[in-house]
């Protein structure tokens, strides 16, 4: 089985882990990498999204050890429209979080126009900080909680511009 599963994964955390570990269990994996110019578009809230490569390197650290232990196969494309890569031929699944059915649901919706089947959409339930409140990025970035979901009362969080040090290069 071959699996699309798209986002930003700015930081990457243990919901985003628990996406990656379904599409491993399904089979090979193809994740869209949000590109530069799409990553600000897909966020609820506006804030500094570190740049497509320095994303890159972060996914690929974090979904090397989870291939290898499901004896998994992965690639990374760039993201540079919401519907992305999942709407082509040659996947059979698509992996969401409850968030993000209706995105999936469109996307088979397209695929029907272009006379493909439809993907199985498998949703991964949301993973859950020690607050109770659902892990997310945003909640990361803003010093709340780390990537476990560990409360960080003494963390400052990321500006929502980019730092004078980060080039911003794709």
């Amino acid at each position: 089985m071959h699996v699309a599963l798209g986002g930003t994964f700015d930081p990457v955390h243990d919901g985003h882990r628990a996406l990656f570990e379904r599409a491993f269990e399904l089979g090979d994996l193809t994740v869209g990498l949000t590109s530069n110019e799409l990553a600000p578009k897909t966020r609820q809230v506006d804030r500094y999204v570190k740049p497509f490569t320095d994303r890159r390197y972060s996914l690929i650290a974090e979904l090397e050890p989870l291939a290898e232990a499901h004896d998994r196969e992965f690639e990374i494309h760039p993201l540079k429209k919401p519907t992305g890569i999942a709407t082509e031929p040659g996947f059979d699944a698509i992996v969401v979080s409850p968030e993000t059915q209706t995105g999936a649901e469109r996307i088979n919706e397209i695929r029907q126009e272009r006379g493909l089947d439809p993907l199985t959409v498998e949703i991964v339930e949301h993973v859950y900080a020690d607050d109770g409140k659902r892990i997310s990025s945003t909640r990361i970035v803003r010093g709340e909680i780390d990537r476990h979901g560990r409360l960080t009362p003494h963390r400052s969080g990321r500006s929502s511009t980019r730092p004078a040090d980060d080039c911003g290069a794709e």
